[in-house]
C-alpha cells in the first residue's frame, strides 16, 4: 500500500519569559523532545510536529491509556458510550467533566455524529473514525486521526497482548510520555502473567465471544484478529472460532450450536440487561451447553475489544467468573 503523509497543523505556542532567563523557542523545545514523531496507522504515515494539545475522543477505549499517561486533561470533547463500570469513581468524575458531543450509538454500537461537529472543536488529534468521517477531511481541518490497529481494513495480523503494549508505547511517543507508558506496560504485563500462570494447568475448555444485535438482528463473533483471541487464551480457553483470521464476522445460530462452546461471553454497549435474552431466544439455543450450565458472562464491549488496559480488566473478570479450571 502506498503510504500517505498526513501532517498536523501546528498550534501556536507563546514564548514565556522568566526573570533572569531568555524566552523559550518552541521549535527547539519540540526538537529536543524528539519531534516530529511519525507513526504508521492503518497504512498511513501520521506526523506529529508536537505533542497534541486538543484531543477529541470518538471512542471510549483510549481513556485508560490517556489517563495512565497523565494526558487525559488534553481531551476537549468526547462522543459515544463511556460506561461507568469501566472506570473508578475518580476517573468517572473527570470523564463527566469533558463535554459530550453525542452519546447516540446504533444497534450495532456505531457512533452517530457528523464530521462538522468534530471539526468545530478544532482538535489536533482525533481518536477514532466513525462512519461518515474521513482521515483526509479531518486533516484539512488540522487534525490527525488515529484508528485502533484492529479496526484497520487491510493487513490485520493476529492480535496479541503485544498489540496492546505496542499501542501504549506509540501513544507514549506521541505525547512524549515514554516513562509513563513503560510503567503502564510493565503493570499490565505483570497482571497478564499472573492470570496466565494461574490457568497454565487448566483442563481444556472452549469459549465463544459474541456480539448479539439487540432486537433480533445479526449475531457476530470474534476470530484471531480480535483482542478476544489472546484474552481467551490467557484465561485458559480455546476460541471455537479461532479458525477465522477475521476480527469480527456474522455467524449463524446453527454454526454456534454445532461448535457448542463450554462458555459464552456476550459483549454489548449501553443497557446490557436484555443481552442474554437475545441468545436464549435464538431457535435451538436451548441445546447450547453454556446456557444449560449457566456458563455465560455478559460484559461491556471495551472489556474485550479493542486492545486497551480495559481488556486486562476483562481478562480478570473472565477468570473471576469461570475460575482457572484447575
Amino acid at each position: 500500500m502506498r503510504h500517505r503523509t498526513v501532517t498536523l497543523l501546528a498550534v501556536p505556542v507563546l514564548a514565556v519569559s522568566l526573570a533572569g532567563c531568555g524566552g523559550t523557542d518552541a521549535g527547539a523545545a519540540d526538537a529536543a523532545a524528539g519531534y516530529p514523531v511519525t507513526v504508521e496507522n492503518c497504512g498511513t504515515e501520521v506526523v506529529f510536529p508536537q505533542a497534541p494539545e486538543r484531543v477529541v475522543l470518538l471512542e471510549s477505549a483510549p481513556v485508560t491509556i490517556l489517563d495512565g499517561l497523565g494526558v487525559l486533561d488534553r481531551v476537549v470533547s468526547r462522543a459515544g458510550s463511556f460506561a461507568p463500570e469501566y472506570y473508578s469513581d475518580d476517573l468517572n468524575a473527570r470523564i463527566s467533566e469533558i463535554p459530550a458531543l453525542s452519546e447516540d450509538i446504533d444497534a450495532a454500537g456505531h457512533l452517530m455524529l457528523s464530521q462538522e461537529v468534530v471539526m468545530a472543536e478544532e482538535p489536533d488529534l482525533v481518536l477514532g473514525l466513525p462512519d461518515g468521517m474521513t482521515r483526509e477531511g479531518l486533516a484539512d481541518a488540522g487534525a490527525n486521526v488515529l484508528i485502533q490497529d484492529v479496526y484497520c481494513t487491510e493487513d490485520v495480523a493476529p492480535t496479541t497482548f503485544d498489540t496492546l503494549y505496542s499501542q501504549i508505547e506509540t501513544y507514549g511517543r506521541i505525547f512524549d510520555r515514554q516513562g509513563q507508558s513503560a510503567d503502564l506496560v510493565d503493570s499490565l504485563r505483570d497482571r497478564v502473567a499472573a492470570v496466565t500462570e494461574a490457568t497454565a494447568d487448566a483442563p481444556e475448555r472452549t469459549a465463544a465471544v459474541l456480539y448479539p444485535t439487540v432486537g433480533g438482528g445479526p449475531l457476530y463473533t470474534y476470530g484471531t484478529a480480535s483482542m478476544a483471541q489472546p484474552q481467551l487464551e490467557a484465561a485458559g480457553f480455546t476460541n471455537v472460532f479461532a479458525d477465522s483470521s477475521q476480527r469480527v464476522f456474522e455467524v449463524s445460530v446453527e454454526e454456534l450450536i454445532d461448535r457448542d462452546p463450554d462458555v459464552l461471553i456476550l459483549l454489548g454497549q449501553g443497557d446490557l440487561s436484555g443481552l442474554a435474552g437475545e441468545i436464549t431466544a435464538l431457535p435451538g439455543a436451548d441445546s447450547l451447553r453454556a446456557l444449560a450450565d449457566d456458563q455465560v458472562l455478559v460484559q461491556s464491549f471495551n472489556f474485550t475489544e479493542p486492545p486497551s488496559p480495559l481488556a486486562v480488566d476483562g481478562l480478570e473478570r473472565i477468570v473471576e467468573r469461570f475460575g482457572t479450571g484447575g
